[in-house]
């Protein structure tokens, strides 16, 4: 894959526009584990349609902004781990279970009752919608098997590490699947190996290695401290780098604009690229372009620009929509300095 020097694109999700969705429901509670269907505006049966054209919307808001790699936007998911995890065979949603959140709070998640399977691709479909309607290169995301795991009530596997592995396997195939459909990039949502390093140390980097199994050397790993607009207390540093630094991912997605990350830290991912968040999510104002450029510089001393891409620092989701393509624009043009000083 051949990309421009510091190639922008977003970490995965765009607002959904009011008329599709429930904002301030959605805003107003954790990221959904179980089906939301109640936070849909639009009648069932004209629903597929409506996320069609606003999948559009999303994609022509970034050609605007100049992205390199553009996504769908997740236009069509109610948070970013629902819409494959609760499309797996072995699991109970009519009868949910029930997990702590990364905030400590519990939360109505899938209970997994047999063993965890997929029967088709989930998101393929999503892709090729995709690549019809842009002719840039791009990216689609999939919620990573530890994260699953830790976002489903076990009631069948002996222990969440074999649950991990069997969301793994299914991960993997749906990797796959999206590559042989068209996708330059994907990238593996893996939050929860921030919020929870010990168990991500135990079986967390075995299993996102089986779920990176066979796959392009490309393909990244997200890793970040929740939603700025539901998480708002956020170290200074990563906990997981290391453990993630061990994992087959050719490329890392971090938040360094929201944490204020010490750049040092990322050299512990030598030798694999470096998706740089440089968005604030947590702040409606948008950046200057200079403020971008002064995210990027900061990290050059420790990271090789030719191993960087440049994205918001999480999800954009929950912004609204004319902040997000501000933000977006911004970013661009903080980019395109930085290439200049570098040429």
């Amino acid at each position: 894959m051949t990309l421009p020097a510091l190639a922008t694109m977003l970490v995965g999700s765009y607002p959904q526009p009011e008329w599709l969705i429930d904002r301030q429901r959605l805003a107003g509670r954790f990221p959904p584990r179980v089906r939301a269907k109640e936070l849909w505006r639009v009648a069932p049966e004209h629903l597929a349609q409506a996320q069609d054209d606003a999948t559009v919307l999303a994609v022509r808001a970034q050609e605007r902004a100049g992205l390199d790699v553009v996504t769908d936007g997740e236009i069509r998911r109610e948070s970013y781990s629902n819409h494959f995890a609760t499309a797996l065979d072995g699991l109970d949603l009519d009868n949910p279970g029930e997990a702590l959140d990364r905030s400590g709070h519990p939360n109505p998640v899938p209970r997994i009752v047999g063993p965890i399977r997929r029967r088709e691709p989930v998101q393929v479909r999503d892709l090729e919608f995709l690549l019809a309607n842009t002719d840039r290169r791009v990216k689609m995301t999939v919620p990573g098997p530890f994260t699953m795991a830790q976002q489903a009530q076990n009631d069948h596997y002996p222990d969440l590490a074999a649950a991990a592995m069997d969301y793994a396997v299914a991960v993997n195939a749906e990797i796959l699947d999206l590559y042989a459909a068209g996708a330059d990039v994907v990238q593996v949502d893996e939050p929860y190996m921030q919020a929870r390093p010990a168990a991500a140390r135990e079986y967390g980097v075995a299993a996102l290695n089986r779920a990176l199994a066979g796959v392009p050397a490309h393909t990244a790993v997200h890793v970040c401290f929740g939603y700025a607009a539901i998480i708002h207390d956020r170290p200074s540093g990563y906990s997981c780098l290391p453990a993630i630094a061990e994992t087959t991912a050719g490329a890392v997605s971090v938040e360094t604009a929201q944490s204020g990350l010490d750049p040092a830290e990322l050299e512990v991912l030598a030798g694999k690229q470096v998706i740089l968040g440089v968005l604030d999510l947590g702040d409606h104002a948008v950046e200057t372009p200079e403020v971008v450029a002064g995210r990027i510089r900061r990290v050059l001393p420790h990271v090789r620009a030719a191993d960087l891409l440049i994205a918001p620092d999480c999800g954009m989701k929950y912004l609204p929509g004319p902040v997000a393509e501000g933000k977006l624009r911004a970013m661009v043009r903080g980019v395109e300095l930085v290439r200049a000083e570098l040429a």
